[in-house]
This record gives structure tokens, C-alpha cells and sequence, in this order.
């Protein structure tokens, strides 16, 4: 017990997790619903077993809190740094989300909601702009001015169409007819090969944690990096993957036993990262250590049960700032 798991063989990251994106991921995992803030000092030794040095630590800190995701506090010398009101709420929903996501195929009425639109060449940043907000709502170019979901977006596109002022749009809710060739398919709008390779590369790398924590070769350090980089790991999914219905994925589809291997890790890595997450917080404050908690699979369901009203409206800054990264990385991945 406590052997490190990539001494004994498996892989670690090929480049390391940015550290805002470590930070917000160790607070969403054993923080959440606390009033209470944590002391830099603590935070910067967290982060630490991430490989971050102290300056990039303390610089994660000020960005997140600048951007209004943390929120800051000062005794005497000691600054630190708490969750915002109402982003726990956000943090059950989004991490429900992405415990749940993959294990089933929505189902379809085989339509197909299709934006079609022309917009000039002087109009270029137009043209940008739709096109990425067109696939962060879900869609994938068919052909340079044909985009297409399997969903029925058919509102959210017209919304979308009026907000930039396009008239030379059609949004359509049709079906193909049967006998045309692959490559026009709109299935074929979406990358499932690459997916499918990026869903046996997560498969590669953590099926092996699996075999270690039966037999009993990780310890409370090595569990919360793995625990945490599987979950940075996982997070990009949801996202990435168009979550097409069942019946318009490939025979060889690895996303089931993908999802299967992250929950299952995430779930029994929980008590021994918390563990290592309360002894370096009582390195700084025992009584804050006392505090912290993990939350597995179940506990999450229950807590999203419970939210109610009280569920996000896309207001708060988390949720702005998640929908920013989004959509500047659905433009920087337009030619």
C-alpha cells in the first residue's frame, strides 16, 4: 500500500493539467457547499503534488479569482480563497453530468435539424462566429454551409440566426432518403473515428488503475492525481462527443466501457484522495482538514436530486466562463 502507481508502471499525462483547471477540479471534488475558505499556503501545497510550482500555483489563484470563480478573503498576512455563493450548485450539476454521461444513447425519431445559410466572404468574422456557435450548440458541418444535428435544434438555431442578424439562413427538421452514398450521409459530419480512438486512449491509460487498486497498490498521494487527472481526463467528453443516438454509432463503440472505467475509478479512489487532500490542508489548518469530503457517484445523484429549484440558470461565472472556453475553442478550431 501507498507504492506509487507510475513507478510501478503506468503512465502519467503527457503534458501536465493547466493549474486553474487543477485547482477548480480539487475544490469541485472535496469543497463544495463550504463556507469556509482555504488558506493559499494550503492550496499551493495541493497543487504541489501536481508538479505546480508555488509562482504558478499562486498565479492560478489570482487569474481564478479575477475572473470571478473563487472568491477571496485577507486575515493579517493570510489570503484565502473559497467557492462563490451559488457555484456549488453549478459544480453538482456539472459533475452529475459528467458522472452520467455515456451511459446511454438518446433516443431518435430519425429527422434531422439542418441549418443551411450563405454568408459572403467580406462577412468572414460573421461566418466564424455562426459557424462556432453552431457547434457549441451540437452541430457539425456536412458541407461548408450545411450543418446538421440528429437533435431538435431547430429553435435554438433560429434564436441564434436572429441574434446575428443572418437572413440568408434555412433551418430545416427533415430525413435523408434512403440510398445515398457515405460520404453525404450526416452522420458522416461527425468525427467518430477520432473519437473512438480518444475513448481507447483513456481506456489504455486508467484500465491499469483498475488492477492496482485491487491489489492494493495505491496509495492516498498517487490517489488524489488519479483521481483528479481522471477527471480533468474525462471532463472534455461531454463535450467533444456529440452523443449521437444509438443507432447512428459504429458496431465497435468504446464509450461504454470507457464511462464504466471512470466511475468506477472515481468512486473507489474517493476515500484515499480525500485522505491525502485532509493531510496536506492539516499541514496549514487541522481544523479545516476536518472538513473536507469526497462525493462518489451515488452521493452526487442524491445531491442533483435534491437541488430543485435551486438548479443553475447559466448566470452565475462559472457557467459564463465554462460557455467562453467553449466557444473560443470551437473558433480556434475553425480553418
Amino acid at each position: 500500500m501507498g507504492k506509487d502507481l507510475h513507478g510501478a508502471g503506468l503512465p502519467r499525462a503527457q503534458t501536465g493539467a493547466e493549474p486553474q483547471l487543477l485547482l477548480t477540479s480539487l475544490l469541485g471534488d472535496f469543497w463544495y457547499w463550504r463556507d469556509e475558505h482555504i488558506p493559499a499556503t494550503a492550496l499551493v501545497r495541493l497543487l504541489a503534488d501536481f508538479d505546480v510550482t508555488s509562482d504558478g500555483a499562486r498565479a492560478a489563484m489570482r487569474r481564478l479569482a479575477a475572473r470571478g470563480l473563487l472568491d477571496t478573503s485577507r486575515s493579517g498576512r493570510t489570503t484565502a480563497y473559497g467557492i462563490p455563493p451559488r457555484t456549488s450548485e453549478v459544480i453538482v450539476e456539472r459533475t452529475h453530468r459528467m458522472l452520467t454521461f455515456g451511459t446511454t444513447a438518446p433516443e431518435w425519431d430519425g429527422r434531422w435539424t439542418v441549418v443551411a445559410f450563405s454568408v459572403p466572404e467580406q462577412a468572414r468574422s460573421l461566418r466564424t462566429t455562426l459557424r462556432s456557435r453552431l457547434r457549441v450548440l451540437g452541430f457539425a458541418a456536412l458541407y461548408d454551409g450545411v450543418w446538421v444535428s440528429p437533435r431538435d435544434l431547430g429553435a435554438q438555431a433560429q434564436e441564434l440566426q436572429r441574434e446575428l442578424g443572418i437572413a440568408t439562413a434555412t433551418v430545416l427538421r427533415c430525413t435523408t432518403v434512403p440510398g445515398g452514398t457515405a460520404q453525404g450521409d450526416p452522420v458522416s459530419a461527425f468525427d467518430l473515428t477520432a473519437l473512438t480512438k480518444e475513448y481507447r486512449a483513456f481506456i489504455d491509460r486508467y484500465a491499469p488503475v483498475l488492477e492496482h487498486l485491487d491489489a492494493g497498490r495505491i496509495g492516498p498521494a498517487e490517489a488524489l492525481r488519479t483521481r483528479t487527472e481522471l477527471r480533468v481526463a474525462w471532463r472534455s467528453f461531454p463535450e467533444s462527443d456529440p452523443d449521437l443516438p444509438a443507432v447512428l454509432l459504429p458496431d465497435e463503440w468504446e464509450r461504454p466501457r470507457a464511462q464504466r472505467i471512470f466511475v468506477q475509478i472515481y468512486d473507489r479512489l474517493g476515500p484515499l484522495a480525500e485522505l491525502r487532500f485532509r493531510q496536506i490542508l492539516a499541514t496549514v489548518s487541522p481544523d479545516l482538514a476536518e472538513l473536507a469530503s469526497h462525493h462518489d457517484s451515488a452521493a452526487v445523484a442524491a445531491l442533483y436530486a435534491s437541488l430543485g429549484e435551486r438548479r443553475a440558470h447559466g448566470d452565475t461565472p462559472f457557467e459564463q466562463a465554462a460557455q467562453a472556453r467553449r466557444l473560443d475553442e470551437a473558433t480556434r478550431s475553425e480553418p
